[in-house]
């Protein structure tokens, strides 16, 4: 979509400032906003929210924090329903006339997207509220106390969407901890569940639209059904390009061959075997 966030200014809230954005779906279906875009002879990148550094085996690498790009999981149904009221058509002009573009190889967004962030204060004082005590070991998930999802009492809502990858209809859960400081947004559908990362339950927004606040946790919990898991081709040797933990990459999926089946890491996630059992057993 091309959607407007609209902050209101001052004491009386009748000055309005009008922000033009671009929405969009992830493949871990859920709706972000873009920061930034990047064109070129070889390259049309949408720019994913802020970045963080990430170790890896060849060393650090400065990479996309694409949970901040996350929309409110508040209106996130809102934007499915929205989404399905008539046939999508195709604008290439659209992105070039909101977002901000940036030179080759930009991965940092601009200050109207950072700033608002670094002034915010963190949840759990910035420390991670999930984390896995052993990093391929998908069992060893723990959580900061109070923070784990209270399935018993804390399910705010339930949505229904749907997704010809994912096998046909959805249902959308959001679950707030239990201490009620943030809450969980899971995914299941005829063939997988999954969780996306933890959101805060602040009231205030950016002009793109997001929550400034943050909430850490390690990535590896919240990996979508299918994620990327492919063999680039372009470069000799070829390298395997994966976003599953090494050993757990399934079957490729029916309509994007470059993503794979993660079920295998995300089964064995304590947070989605608590979900089942918890949650969807009793529907």
């Amino acid at each position: 979509f091309v959607a407007y966030v609209v902050l209101r200014d001052g004491s009386n809230g009748r000055t309005a400032r009008f922000h033009p954005r671009i929405f969009y779906k992830d493949s871990s279906l859920v709706w972000r906003v873009a920061s930034h875009f990047v064109k070129d002879e070889v390259e049309y990148w949408i720019g994913k929210g802020d970045v963080k550094w990430i170790r890896m085996s060849d060393g650090e690498h400065l990479c996309s924090a694409e949970e901040t790009t996350n929309l409110p999981y508040e209106i996130q149904a809102a934007l499915d329903e929205i989404s399905r009221r008539r046939k999508s058509r195709k604008d290439e002009e659209a992105i070039e006339l909101v977002l901000r573009r940036g030179p080759k190889g930009r991965v940092e967004p601009y200050a109207d997207f950072t700033a608002p962030r670094r002034a915010a204060p963190k949840i759990h004082r910035g420390r991670k509220v999930a984390r896995l005590t052993r990093k391929d070991d998908p069992t060893s998930l723990t959580y900061a106390p109070g923070f784990e999802p209270d399935f018993a009492r804390g399910v705010l809502e339930i949505s229904y969407s749907g997704s010809r990858t994912y096998g046909g209809d959805l249902r959308k859960f959001r679950i707030r901890s239990k201490n009620r400081e943030i809450q969980y947004y899971f995914i299941h559908s005829p063939t997988h569940a999954w969780v996306n990362p933890p959101q805060a339950l602040t009231q205030e927004l950016t002009s793109h639209g997001v929550r400034p606040v943050d909430v850490i946790a390690d990535d590896d919990i919240f990996i979508p059904g299918y994620e990327y898991h492919y063999w680039d081709e372009s470069v000799d040797p070829p390298e395997l390009h994966s976003q599953i933990p090494e050993g757990y990459a399934g079957e490729p999926n029916g309509v994007d061959g470059d993503r794979v089946d993660a079920s295998r890491w995300i089964e064995k996630l304590p947070i989605i075997r608590d979900f089942r059992r918890k949650v969807l057993a009793r529907l």
